[in-house]
Parts: structure tokens; C-alpha cells; sequence
């Protein structure tokens, strides 16, 4: 054996091992597009992203779906569950509201369906997969309930097991014209997995649900509910990763409650309310997702209307919020986005420009900078970070 070769070989094991762990890092990271299909979407799209350089390539379509609004991965990253309305044999006279569930390709990206599910009434509006990957739990705006379904050793959807109308619960919020009735309009679970939280606009409440992921299904808690301002509207919410805070983003309030969460019970207690505009704003706005960086520093939550997002940073031991910024969204109507799993990126997508932009994010002070990079989508409305 040549004696070179001794002490060369753990070189380059050394130089080979970084070699790939710089080619990892360099990996284009894989993106899902949520849509409207009633432009020129047909579906789920799927886009690459560069997380060197902040680079988007053009969306393709993952597959044909009608209005897939919202998207929820399982653990594994294997599958992919969207919202929307779902065709059925023999087919009711409307199109009905349920999830369906994709089998991902994990070399293309594109998405084959499985199978749907009904869940209950119209479109359903939002869905989320617990940590055990054995059920998904869903949110239904129009017809006012959160329901549980069963997933199969292969992804495959079960029949709906749990069903929580809100229907004829009171008192309704103030507003009239948006709170005439119950209106369940997103489902968080908590990081132990133990809980779900359902915010309905119409009732200015946040549910809370004990989840069963063996039997997929739901069970009252006590405390059943926490509230929000009169007239604030909950729409979607968050927890830090270690549960001890909750953020709710108030769709009609035009602010982002603050709550702490007690682990023992799942209780949620009001500790502060921030608002998401410039007090010289006036015009109509409703506020729509929120998002906590990776690093738990800061808080984001976007604003339709004022065509904004508006940045904050976290009191870590206290969890309250102080404003950063506003900045343009770089379109019209953000009504979705998502941080990078680093951290160093935020991808909007505009509903009303039909794209999908770009921020650079600075990880010490949370700010926003647009890096001029978009993807063109019809009508885009969830980005989903899947690798």
C-alpha cells in the first residue's frame, strides 16, 4: 500500500463529508403554492427556491385540484392534505367541501392523488396534520364546524370520525355585517400534541379541543374557550415551540392578541393586544396569517387592505410584542406566507397580483427587505415550505 494513502484518506473523508454538506445546504428547497381556481390556476403548483442566493424559479403545476386554499404536510413529508371543494361519485348537486390527500414524488416534486374526503358542508377552509401523522383536523368557514379524519398507514384519508358545529353557540360578536353567525376559520395544534385551538370569527372566541390521534377524534376541554376583544374576529394563530405562548391574529380587529397557555390544561390567558396598522390607517383592512421566525424572535402578520406585513419582536421570557415595522407586501391581498425553515427568507403570495415575492429577513432585528425576486402564480393563497 502506498504510505501516501494512510494519512490522505481521512482528508479526504474530512473534504468529501463538507463537500456534500455544502452541497445540501445548497439545495434548491421545494415549495407548494396553495390556490384560487377560479383564474387561471388549476391547482396545487410546486416552485424551487434557493436559499443561497434567495433565487424562485417559475411554478409548475403538482396537480390539478379544485380551490386547494390551504396545505398541511404529515411528518414524514411524504404526503400533502389540501383544502377545497372534492368530486364525488355519484356527484350531489354541489360540489362538497373535504380534504384531499397527495402522495408526493420525492425526486419531481409532483403530487398524486390518493384519495378526498368530504368533511361535512362547503369548501373547507383550513387543515392541519398532528405530530403522530394519524389524523388531520380541519376548519369549515361557511357552515361553521371543525371536524377530525383518520390517515391511513399509506396516507389515505378515513372517513370523517369527529364532527364540532359551532352553529347556534352564542353570544356572536358585534359586527353584523361579518358576525352574523359562527364562523370556525382555523385549527392550531399545540407542540405536546394535545390539544387542538379553533378560531371562529364570528363568535370572537378560541375553542379548545382535546385530540385523540389513535381514534382521531375530539373531545371537549375544560377550559373550553378563551376570548378576544369584541369585534376583533380571530382568524389564524400560532404557538412558540415550547407552548408557552399563543398569537392570534385578528382578521377584523386589525391586531394580534398575545396568550399565555398553561400546559397543564390548555387554558389561554390574555396578556396583551398590538395592533397591525399605522394609526393614521382608516381605510378597510383585515388582517390574515401570522407566523413566529424559527429563532422565536419575532412575530409577522400580514394585512389585506393596507397590502402589508407587519413585523414584531418577541419578549422571550415575557412574550409580548413590540413593533418593528410595516412594510409593502409587494403586491395586493397577502393573504398567506412563510419564513424559510432558516430563517433567512419570507415568501408572500399576493392573491390579487397573481404572485408569489421574495424578502430577505435579517435574523437579528426580524426587518424586511423585498430582494425584487417573484414567482408568477394565479391567484396564490398558501406557501408551503417542504423540505
Amino acid at each position: 500500500m502506498d504510505r501516501l494513502s494512510l494519512p490522505l484518506r481521512p482528508l479526504f473523508g474530512l473534504a468529501g463529508f463538507l463537500a456534500a454538506a455544502l452541497l445540501a445546504s445548497a439545495t434548491p428547497m421545494r415549495v407548494y403554492i396553495g390556490t384560487y381556481t377560479d383564474s387561471t390556476s388549476r391547482g396545487i403548483y410546486v416552485l424551487n427556491f434557493d436559499p443561497q442566493d434567495g433565487s424562485i424559479s417559475a411554478a409548475t403545476l403538482a396537480a390539478e385540484a379544485d380551490n386547494p386554499t390551504f396545505l398541511a404536510l404529515d411528518p414524514a413529508k411524504t404526503h400533502l392534505y389540501a383544502t377545497g371543494t372534492i368530486r364525488v361519485d355519484p356527484a350531489p348537486p354541489k360540489p362538497l367541501g373535504g380534504i384531499s390527500a397527495f402522495a408526493i414524488d420525492a425526486t419531481s416534486g409532483k403530487l398524486t392523488l390518493l384519495n378526498a374526503q368530504p368533511t361535512g358542508g362547503g369548501a373547507t377552509t383550513h387543515v392541519a396534520v398532528d405530530a403522530t401523522g394519524r389524523m388531520v383536523i380541519a376548519a369549515n368557514y361557511g357552515d361553521a364546524y371543525t371536524c377530525a379524519l383518520p390517515i391511513a398507514a399509506d396516507g389515505r384519508l378515513g372517513a370523517r370520525s369527529a364532527y364540532i358545529s359551532d352553529t347556534g353557540r352564542a353570544p356572536l360578536g358585534p359586527n353584523r355585517d361579518r358576525q352574523g353567525q359562527a364562523h370556525a376559520h382555523s385549527v392550531t395544534i399545540s407542540p405536546d400534541n394535545r390539544f387542538v385551538y379553533v378560531c371562529d370569527l364570528g363568535l370572537d372566541r378560541v375553542f379548545i379541543y382535546r385530540i385523540d390521534p389513535a381514534t382521531a377524534t375530539l373531545d371537549p376541554n375544560y377550559p373550553s374557550f378563551a376570548v378576544v376583544p369584541p369585534g376583533s374576529g380571530p382568524r389564524h394563530s400560532k404557538f412558540t415551540v415550547d407552548g408557552r405562548f399563543y398569537y392570534v391574529a385578528n382578521e377584523m380587529g386589525g391586531t394580534v392578541c398575545v396568550y399565555s397557555c398553561d400546559p397543564s390544561n390548555g387554558a389561554l390567558t390574555l396578556l396583551q393586544t398590538v395592533p397591525t396598522l399605522p394609526a393614521d390607517f382608516t381605510a378597510l383592512n383585515t388582517v390574515a396569517e401570522i407566523r413566529i421566525s424559527p429563532n422565536q424572535k419575532f412575530v409577522y402578520a400580514s394585512n389585506r387592505g393596507h397590502d402589508s406585513i407587519a413585523v414584531f419582536a418577541r419578549d422571550l421570557d415575557q412574550g409580548t410584542l413590540t413593533r418593528v415595522e410595516i412594510v409593502p407586501c409587494g403586491g395586493k391581498h397577502p393573504r398567506n406566507y412563510a419564513l424559510s425553515p432558516d430563517g433567512h427568507w419570507l415568501l408572500c403570495a399576493n392573491r390579487d397580483t397573481d404572485n408569489v415575492v421574495v424578502f430577505r429577513v435579517d435574523p437579528a432585528t426580524g426587518r424586511l427587505t423585498p430582494t425584487g425576486a417573484e414567482a408568477k402564480v394565479g391567484h396564490p393563497v398558501c406557501v408551503l415550505f417542504a423540505d
